[in-house]
């Protein structure tokens, strides 16, 4: 009985150590910290705005097993209205690319991983659409979400809104890694 509980212990820790080993799924980006400014290069050109509107690289590590895809979501939610502001959704990411270089939310590059979609923000048009809070605010913060699918390809139609594919990427969602930036003018 003794000898049983024993080896029950000892597989629980291994088990348990197994798991903790396994590394967390994470986003980082060379050009700012969690929690960091964003520079001018990524502000939107507009609206009384006079950035570069690049987006800014981005890399990430470990996803989740069975990841099949990924969908990047960018979001303000200190935007003055109730549903906040999007700024970036690019979905159907294969699941080998670990990295989006700089400026790969201007469709017109062409830097986005081959087989991804830039789906329409609350710009009016696919692609990035850099920070450009109102004037004399706190610090917005930008969400990027990079959200592993357990689908190679979410049905989302041409034309689609941000919400319908938030809810799809939900309903698809195996894990996901998060990296705030902030801005303020």
């Amino acid at each position: 009985m003794q000898r049983a509980s024993v080896l029950l212990f000892l597989s629980s820790v291994l088990v348990l150590g197994a798991a903790c080993a396994r590394a967390e799924f994470q986003l980082h980006s060379p050009d700012f910290e969690d929690g960091g400014m964003l520079a001018e290069r990524h502000v939107f050109a507009g609206f009384g705005c006079s950035g570069d509107n690049r987006s800014p690289a981005l890399a990430w590590s470990d996803p989740p097993e069975g990841t099949e895809s990924f969908a990047l979501l960018v979001h303000d939610p200190d935007a003055p209205i109730a549903s906040g502001w999007w700024h970036w959704v690019l979905i159907d990411i294969p699941a080998d690319t670990r990295a989006l270089t700089a400026n790969a939310g201007d469709p017109a590059a062409g830097l986005a991983p081959e087989g991804s979609r830039q789906i329409v923000t609350d710009f009016g048009v696919p692609g990035w659409g850099g920070p450009c809070p109102p004037e004399g605010r706190e610090p917005h913060r930008y969400n990027f979400t990079l959200v592993a699918l357990d689908t190679p390809q979410l049905e989302i139609p041409e034309g689609a809104s941000t919400a319908l594919v938030a809810f799809m990427v939900e309903g698809a969602k195996l894990g996901e890694a998060r990296l705030t930036g902030l801005y303020q003018r």
